[in-house]
């Protein structure tokens, strides 16, 4: 293979791979979508003009949704431009919709036509008007025409994918730099559950509950994640000083965490916390979600400091030839060290993260998650013999498992396949990255 092309596959392969399965889940989830929104009340109201002349009188019913609303604010509008009589628009269920048509046929109203969306249109209270409202006429429903759009492609859906992933790719932050630096960190998951726990226990108890300030919940979450650095600064410490496997130590700091976070949940959810907790996990006050901004600004960050700074050199270094790096100066407990303080602390941002999502924290959360992170990082092509990745990659990796899953849940597969197919694919990534080193 040409050197380039052999290059061009070696950086951006998991960036096609992202490309293809998108397109493949665009394809697969193609389905006729109603129209709402501005610009099908606008195509609707064209129609309409043309359709009925003169002054109809018109009914517009939709219901309590923002896409639903800004459709009858639109197409009330341009009729009433257009010189129709907009007798009511009505926002609501089926009972709204029915109160109204009886209060027009009391008043003796003869309507021309009913506009609303597809799915007001299927209504029953609309099925047979005539026969149920005689005093109203003959008034002919129109809604807007349909068109063909992948369930994937949906807004809401793109949000989701992102706004899920958050958790995860966060953590898989630290887990790269551990794993380009020769480590492995088994602990992340319970170290998310046991700062969800802290951060929610200390506002309940410590900030105010429900009536907690803002101040109060920052300093909680603050030292739930501090918390979850120090253990991540025990876990190195023991790695580099006691010259204990990686494996080991993070493994007996996963179950170390999983059981500390139960005592102090009680073995149970806590709660107890302001509504406006959700803020980081639920926001979006720059249109998209916090969580989403959160994650972006801290990869950028993350791709900076691997990239540009000394430190990051040194992680490649240590994970490449430790003995090598050790001879050519390099610091190599203290990089070890900053590697899983840094596992820790973003572990901990990704706990308050979830219980900022859920409205809760409970020793249960992060389960299986130090899977994920992992998988994430090897698919997005870190070695895991370390001294190679990139952090960006790992974003990457983390938007296809995230894919994955989303695309074979909008295709209805159970989640018993789901799991077979994401371990195939960590398989898969593993070997190629086997075969590329050969």
């Amino acid at each position: 293979m040409d050197p380039r092309i052999r290059r061009v596959v070696s950086d951006y392969g998991m960036v096609l791979v992202l490309v293809l399965l998108c397109a493949a889940f665009s394809g697969l989830t193609l389905e006729e979508q109603p129209a709402t929104g501005s610009a099908a009340a606008a195509r609707l109201a064209a129609t309409l003009r043309g359709e009925l002349p003169g002054r109809p009188r018109v009914l517009v019913v939709v219901r309590v949704r923002p896409d639903e609303e800004a459709f009858a604010s639109t197409v009330a509008a341009e009729l009433t431009a257009a010189g129709a009589e907009v007798v009511e628009v009505v926002r609501g269920e089926p009972p709204a919709a029915r109160a109204a048509l009886e209060r027009q046929a009391a008043e003796g109203t003869r309507l021309d036509a009913v506009v609303g969306t597809q799915a007001t249109a299927a209504w029953l209270v609309f099925a047979n008007l005539p026969q149920d409202f005689p005093a109203l006429g003959t008034p002919r429903l129109f809604t807007p025409a349909a068109f063909r759009w992948p369930n994937f492609l949906k807004r809401d859906n793109l949000l989701n994918i992102a706004n899920q992933i958050a958790v995860i790719a966060i953590m898989a932050i630290g887990m790269t730099m551990v794993i380009i630096a020769g480590g492995i960190d088994l602990s992340v998951g319970s170290l998310a559950a046991l700062s969800a726990v802290v951060a929610t226990r200390l506002i309940r108890d410590v900030a105010g509950g429900v009536d907690a300030t803002a101040a109060g919940m920052l300093l909680a979450c603050l030292a739930a994640i501090a918390g979850c650095g120090l253990v991540g600064c025990i876990t190195g410490l023991v790695i580099t000083q006691c010259g204990v496997p990686p494996f080991i130590v993070t493994l007996a700091m996963m179950l170390a965490a999983s059981g500390l976070a139960s005592i102090i949940a009680g073995g149970e959810s806590i709660y107890q916390i302001p509504g406006s907790f959700v803020w980081l996990g639920r926001g979006a006050d720059l249109g998209l979600p916090n969580a989403v901004l959160l994650m972006l600004v801290l990869y950028m960050i993350a791709h900076v400091v691997m990239s540009r700074t000394r430190l990051g050199r040194h992680l490649y270094a240590v994970g490449g030839n430790r003995e090598a790096a050790r001879l050519s100066g390099v610091p190599v407990e203290r990089v070890l060290l900053v590697a899983y303080v840094a596992s820790g602390l973003l572990a901990g941002l990704g706990g308050v993260l979830m219980a900022s999502q859920l409205k809760s924290g409970s020793p249960t959360y992060g389960a299986m998650y130090e899977l994920y992170v992992i998988a994430a990082v090897v698919v997005g092509g870190t070695a895991l013999a370390g001294g190679e990745g990139r952090v960006l990659g790992t974003l990457v990796g983390g938007f296809i498992i995230a894919v994955i899953q989303n695309g074979m849940n909008l295709m209805g597969i159970e989640s018993y396949t789901q799991k077979v197919v994401l371990g195939l694919v960590i398989l898969a990534a593993v070997l190629v990255d086997r075969l590329r080193h050969r």
